[in-house]
């Protein structure tokens, strides 16, 4: 019973999962974790919700207490398979020892196709918020001493990713806790930009993601905390401010951030202020409002 109470606390959201499958839908096999050159354990999947094999790498603290469960921060990717055009968010996190620093899990998913976190209305091969929620999520939930709270399932992006972080928490508010969205397009009215045509498909379909319509129709379950962070840019300022003003409208309460302007890219010194605003610590020099 105190189990039982504990996981309708946490908000606990998983599926039927038997030993490397998981899903009653869908037809999935992932593999037994291989430490990288870096340390990261990795780990192939097959799944029906994309095409070809993917790949789920977990990267954790040093130390881990046995009884402890720990946050977990999926850095959301913004290229398909292991494209590194724009670096890589896991090493950038290794990089400065995030992992330790906060002593939290971080996750990195790849994805067969361009990632914006949506379900093609079609191809069952491009469901990619489906791929998310109902694979990789319980995955790492059921095979590492993840939390399975929903405050402590945090999303990290930028760009397609930060787009693909809003729309995830919106769409799916009692799965998520926060989501922090740097450089982003937040405020897309249409499909067929920067290559969402291919995953979102139609306009119909885009609606459905559209994170302005989401944050209108979402703003009562969104006004209790702050659950949504909006920092620098480089592309995107104007779709920063305009989001920005949104939630102001809305009274939605948000962390914001108008710069500094950096290069779009992991690497150009975001990412550390953006973990510590997604897990609620404020950053050395800055007063978080």
């Amino acid at each position: 019973m105190v189990r039982l109470m504990q996981l309708v606390v946490c908000g606990l959201f998983l599926i039927a999962l038997s030993p490397n499958v998981a899903g009653r839908d869908d037809r999935v096999v992932v593999s037994d974790a291989e430490k990288d050159s870096h340390g990261v354990l990795v780990h192939i999947v097959k799944s029906s919700y994309q095409s070809g094999s993917t790949d789920i790498r977990v990267l954790l603290p040093d130390r881990m207490e046995k009884a402890r469960r720990y946050p977990v921060v999926y850095v959301l990717p913004v290229e398909a398979g292991r494209g590194d055009r724009y670096g890589d968010g896991l090493s950038e996190v290794q990089k400065h020892d995030l992992h330790n620093r906060h002593v939290a899990i971080f996750v990195a998913p790849s994805f067969s196709h361009l990632p914006w976190y949506a379900d093609h209305p079609t191809r069952s091969e491009i469901r990619q918020e489906s791929y998310f929620t109902r694979v990789v999520v319980p995955f790492v939930e059921k095979t590492y001493a993840a939390s399975e709270c929903s405050e402590d399932r945090l999303l990290l992006g930028f760009s397609k990713s930060g787009w693909g972080a809003w729309s995830l928490l919106l769409r799916h508010p009692q799965m998520f806790g926060r989501a922090v969205a740097w450089d982003a397009p937040l405020m897309m009215n249409e499909v067929g930009l920067y290559g969402n045509r291919d995953i979102l498909g139609t306009q119909t379909n885009f609606e459905a993601y559209k994170v302005a319509d989401l944050l209108r129709t979402r703003s009562s379950l969104l006004r209790d905390k702050k659950r949504l962070v909006l920092t620098g840019y480089d592309n995107f300022r104007h779709h920063h401010q305009q989001a920005h003003t949104l939630l102001d409208e809305l009274k939605i309460p948000h962390d914001y951030r108008d710069g500094p302007a950096r290069k779009h890219d992991w690497h150009s010194g975001w990412v550390s202020e953006a973990v510590e605003l997604l897990l609620g610590i404020p950053h050395k020099g800055l007063s978080v409002p």
